[in-house]
């Protein structure tokens, strides 16, 4: 073999092995929650959609939705619905998902039950100064939401914030 071929076929080699393992997510290194698809409720997206209105009236930019943060919350407005219990149990594991998948710096949750529309979740985190500290946090750049009714048509929410 000349020393133009071997060359060549050395190559190919590093060309192989460079792009077959590859860090990136083609998929093989996908996980459930990154594969998940979301459709979002008209109330979802009305919460969303209000959310970003009162953003920009105080004069702070919209966020952006993502749907892997609203596949997270998603898991703990499933837990509530069948606990009844509305709560941030488990929030370490869901904030550490996101940090994970998302590559979240940092993450904030609101949850609230029992509100008929968006504008009545919406207005009642606002009157919390807990609540709304987090709605008007300026370093959250994206936000998901999952809401779900139990069997008595009761709906409970869960909103998620993340700085990327």
């Amino acid at each position: 073999m000349n020393l133009f071929k071997i060359k060549l076929f050395l190559i190919f080699i590093l060309g192989v092995m460079l792009t077959s393992c590859s860090p990136e997510d083609d998929g093989i290194y996908s996980n459930e929650l990154s594969l998940k698809t979301v459709t979002y409720s008209p109330l979802e997206n009305g919460v969303l959609d209000q959310i970003n209105t009162y953003r920009n009236s105080i004069g702070d930019s919209s966020l952006i939705r993502l749907d892997i943060v609203s596949a997270v919350a998603n898991t703990h407005t499933d837990y509530m619905v069948n606990t009844g219990n509305v709560d941030h149990s488990g929030f370490e594991q869901r904030q550490q998902d996101l940090m994970n998948n998302a590559n979240a710096k940092s993450v904030g949750e609101n949850v609230a039950y029992g509100y008929r529309t968006a504008e009545e979740v919406v207005s009642a985190w606002l009157k919390s100064d807990s609540h709304r500290a987090l709605i008007e946090n300026k370093g959250y750049t994206h936000f998901g939401i999952s809401t779900e009714k139990n069997e008595l048509g009761r709906a409970y929410y869960t909103l998620m914030f993340i700085k990327k």
